[in-house]
């Protein structure tokens, strides 16, 4: 399955709810998720950052934030964004 930013549009209720329900559907099977929302794709296996059509960084979640890259730029960004 492709989800293309299939939660975009939903405020943070909605999308928790239609997260879990994609969590569960996709137990045991493949899906590429494009998101810019981060929290989208925290969960996933493997995360693959893309900057100007390049891959600049790959990993799960808390491999991504130990590279403090790219990644974590990103999510830190919008995690402060997020809270405030």
């Amino acid at each position: 399955m492709i989800f293309d930013e299939a939660t975009s549009s939903l405020d943070a209720e909605s999308e928790r709810i239609v997260q879990n329900a994609i969590n569960n559907s996709l137990e045991n099977k493949t899906a590429i998720i494009v998101a810019h929302r981060l929290s989208t794709i925290i969960n996933c296996d493997l995360i693959v950052v893309f900057e100007k059509g390049q891959i600049v960084e790959q990993g799960k979640h808390s491999e991504l934030m130990d590279m403090n890259g790219y990644y974590a730029n990103l999510y830190n960004l919008q995690f402060k964004h997020d809270k405030s």
